[in-house]
């Protein structure tokens, strides 16, 4: 290949199974199937808003497998780096959620365990992609997903950095695959290499044990691990169907604090991927303009956006994603139709 990826992801990719209707998984009697994952959601995100990206992966050879090959070809993204698993104990992991309706909150249940991403070895990585792209994202989810995970994640963010890669990471605490004692040293041995950085409030004052307001705890990392950039979302909910979403970037290279005004009173229909959506925005105003601030303003507004979507997966493109931050930052009287 000679064109490079903007930008390349790995981690697991799932089915989502979920009752229509708000049902209860306790006794609902079908389900809605489609397709999810951090590290997927991020790389349509980027591909939707106009960008090349693809995605490391491995998947069972059966068909769950060509579902999920499908879903990622049908979001633009690139399938040359999925790997698929022809053993007779294949799996595709599997999580089962419940939306949720004030005062009834959102339910999730894994059942993940045994799936094939868990199998993925460097050498079935053709090594051409370390030079090929030019930036590499990733998670703490895979990070914690086994000891065979957390080993092949650490060594891929190596490899892309050696390779000229710029290294985005997304923490993305998850308490049901690991101890907060081995999370933190696993993600803090990998900090060295990363580039742009998304940390929630919570991990940073809880995991990382960090103090004082949020803009003291981003500079914190910048300090302490060279991060050139750190990534925190704000969001108030004020109940399972209306929240409010900011968020502030610190960007090291220029000691300066980027934000907006956030988005308010979001009529939430699925919030699943809203974070994840988030971290596209802000990769595609990194790698498209190389503007801190226009980062900010795609990465609120694409999590803004996903937010009002069914399902993990993204569904807006650059057209209506540029349209609404013009309308987010209006200052007159705005369409209520778009004609």
């Amino acid at each position: 290949m000679n064109e490079k990826f903007d930008l390349v992801t790995f981690g697991e990719i799932m089915l989502r199974l979920s009752p229509p209707n708000n049902e209860r998984l306790t006794r609902g009697e079908s389900f809605d199937k489609r397709a999810g994952g951090s590290e997927l959601n991020v790389a349509s995100g980027v591909a939707l808003l106009g960008l090349r990206t693809g995605i490391i992966s491995k998947l069972p050879d059966n068909a769950m497998g060509t579902f999920i090959k499908n879903r990622t070809r049908f979001m633009g993204v690139s399938d040359d780096y999925l790997i698929y698993d022809d053993d007779t104990d294949a799996r595709l992991g599997v999580y089962y959620y419940e939306n949720g309706a004030a005062p009834r909150k959102p339910g999730i249940v894994y059942d993940r365990k045994g799936a094939s991403i868990n199998k993925v070895r460097m050498d079935e990585i053709p090594a051409e992609v370390f030079t090929n792209t030019r930036m590499f994202h990733t998670s703490g989810i895979s990070l914690g997903l086994s000891p065979s995970m957390e080993a092949i994640t650490a060594t891929l963010i190596r490899a892309f950095k050696k390779g000229g890669a710029k290294i985005s990471f997304d923490i993305n605490y998850r308490a049901n695959l690991w101890d907060e004692e081995h999370a933190r040293k696993a993600i803090t041995a990998i900090l060295p290499y990363v580039d742009v950085l998304f940390v929630s409030e919570e991990t940073s004052r809880r995991m990382f044990q960090k103090t004082g307001d949020m803009r003291d705890m981003q500079k914190q990392f910048a300090t302490e691990y060279g991060c050139a950039l750190v990534c925190t979302t704000q969001r108030k909910v004020n109940s399972p169907k209306s929240h409010d979403f900011g968020s502030i970037i610190y960007d090291a290279r220029t000691d300066t604090y980027y934000t907006e005004q956030p988005y308010r009173s979001i009529d939430v229909v699925d919030r699943i991927g809203s974070g994840d959506a988030y971290v596209s925005g802000v990769l595609f105003g990194l790698l498209k303009y190389d503007d801190t601030q226009k980062a900010v303003a795609f990465g609120n507004a694409t999590s803004a956006v996903k937010n009002t979507i069914p399902g993990d997966l993204p569904s807006s493109d650059f057209e209506e994603i540029s349209r609404i931050i013009a309308q987010h930052s209006a200052t007159g009287p705005v369409s209520e139709m778009n004609r």
